[in-house]
C-alpha cells in the first residue's frame, strides 16, 4: 500500500556540498547546499535562492569552490548551512575551519574538506523557480587521505554524508555495494 504526500522535494539521497566564495572584503564565506550537482562532464549546476550572500559573492567574483564535506566536519558544515552571512559577518571564522586561496579561481579552498572542485561561473540563470548557477570545473583537489594505493579517489574514504529532506537528517555514505556497469550486466544476456 502506498501513501500520497503531494508535491514535496523528496528525493534521496540529496547531496551536501559546501560552496566557498570570497566576500567583498576578501573574507571567506561558505554555505552548505543540497540542490545541485554534476550536470555535464566538466560542469556543475547549483540551484540557489538569489538573496544568499554567497550568490552576491559568486556574481561579483565569477568563481566558487564546491567541496564534499566528510562526517568529521558535520557540526561545522551544518552550522555553515544554518547561519547566514547576510546577518553573521564572522560566520566562517566561527566555524573554526581553515581556508587557502585557490591557485586557479578567485575562491577559497577549505582545507578540512576532502574533495574540492574549483569552478568558474559560466552562466547565472534566473528562473521562475529560483536561480541556477552553472560552473565550469577547472580542477579537482583531493586530500591524500582519500586516495587509494593507485592514487585515485576512494569514495569510501571520503566519509561523505547525504541530506534526508523527508526527516531533516544526515546519513553517512561510503560502503561500496556494487560495481557500476557490471552489477547488472548479466541481465543484458536475457
Amino acid at each position: 500500500m502506498s501513501k500520497d504526500f503531494g508535491v514535496k522535494p523528496y528525493l534521496f539521497p540529496m547531496p551536501t556540498y559546501m560552496i566557498g566564495t570570497y566576500n567583498e572584503d576578501d573574507t571567506v564565506d561558505v554555505m552548505m547546499m543540497a540542490w545541485g550537482g554534476i550536470c555535464a562532464e566538466d560542469m556543475v549546476a547549483l540551484n540557489l535562492e538569489s538573496d544568499h550572500k554567497t550568490v552576491a559573492n559568486i556574481r561579483a567574483r565569477k568563481a566558487f569552490t564546491l567541496a564534499v564535506p566528510g562526517i568529521d566536519t558535520i557540526k561545522e558544515s551544518d552550522f555553515l548551512g544554518i547561519a547566514t552571512a547576510n546577518k553573521m559577518t564572522d560566520k566562517f571564522a566561527r566555524s573554526g575551519l581553515h581556508a587557502v586561496k585557490s591557485e586557479r579561481v578567485d575562491a577559497p579552498i577549505i582545507t578540512e574538506y576532502p574533495i574540492t572542485l574549483e569552478c568558474e561561473v559560466v552562466e547565472m540563470q534566473s528562473q521562475p523557480y529560483g536561480l541556477r548557477v552553472l560552473g565550469k570545473i577547472t580542477n579537482v583537489i583531493a586530500d591524500e587521505k582519500v586516495l587509494d594505493e593507485a592514487g585515485k579517489i576512494d569514495a569510501g574514504k571520503i566519509h561523505a554524508f547525504a541530506f534526508d529532506q523527508m526527516r531533516n537528517g544526515y546519513y553517512v555514505v561510503g560502503e561500496k555495494v556494487g560495481q557500476a556497469w557490471h552489477s547488472g550486466a548479466d541481465l543484458m544476456k536475457k
